[in-house]
Parts: structure tokens; C-alpha cells; sequence
């Protein structure tokens, strides 16, 4: 399962005291696969940087890009698809260019993807997610 993850969700799963790390362990774990691009490694740092500390971040970094399941993706089209936040296109425009199976987000304003027929991207949140892995048995 491909999946592109959003930095607010990503911040809340590194933790091993949090109730989502789940969600990081599964990407260490190459139980699912991560696209990204240099954007979106670029604002995982300096947001990780910000709540954290830069050497957790650059920790974070380079264990997501030597990952074998990891998607480096280049961005051909911007799809220009969110208005109210237009830097989270950059989410959109990797999961498209990588046929991501989801962007995983507690962002709300991804929502407006859910009218959106061409491209279909599937947006759920950390929950959702979580419930598809279960069933899918990817995690317990």
C-alpha cells in the first residue's frame, strides 16, 4: 500500500509514547510504502525541527529516504486542487504523480478532494487509516 503522508500527521506518529505511532513504525517497518517529494522532506524537516529538534528531524529524514519502500516521486503537474491552503497542493500533487493508494491527513481542508471524480484521490485521516490497515491485516 502506497500512501503519502501529511506533516501533521507524521508529527504526531514519531513519538513511541504516542498513541499513533503505530503509523511511523508501520513506514519503518516496511509494512506500508511512503511517496514523497523534496518538498514535502523539506517541510517534514523544519516542522519536525520545530516540535522536536533538528537532529530528530534529520533522523527522521534519512530513515525515510533509505527505506526500499520509500517512492521518491517527481512532480510533473500541479493540480492546484486545495484553495484554502494552496502548500498542501504539494500532498496532492505527489499522491497523484505517485498513484498513491491514500493521503493520510487530520487536515481538513483536503476534504475538498472528496468532490473532486478525476483525479480520485482518496483522502482519510489517521483513524481511517488505521481501521484499513487493521482490516487489511497490515498491522494489528
Amino acid at each position: 500500500m502506497l500512501v503519502v503522508i501529511d506533516t501533521n500527521v507524521l508529527l504526531v506518529s514519531i513519538s513511541d509514547r504516542s498513541k499513533h505511532h503505530w503509523l511511523y513504525k508501520a513506514v519503518i517497518d516496511k509494512k506500508i510504502q511512503i511517496a514523497f517529494t523534496n518538498d514535502i522532506l523539506a517541510e517534514y524537516e523544519e516542522q519536525i525541527s520545530a516540535h522536536w529538534h533538528p537532529e530528530v528531524a534529520a533522523n527522521v529524514i534519512r530513515s525515510i529516504i533509505e527505506l526500499s519502500t520509500s517512492k521518491p516521486t517527481i512532480i510533473y503537474f500541479h493540480l492546484n486542487l486545495i484553495e484554502n491552503d494552496p502548500d498542501d497542493n504539494k500532498f496532492v500533487d505527489c499522491a497523484f504523480a505517485a498513484n498513491a493508494d491514500f493521503i493520510v491527513t487530520n487536515d481538513s481542508d483536503f476534504n475538498v478532494l472528496k468532490q473532486v471524480s478525476f483525479p480520485a484521490i482518496k483522502v482519510v485521516n489517521i483513524e481511517e487509516f488505521k481501521a484499513i490497515l487493521i482490516k487489511e491485516k497490515i498491522i494489528e
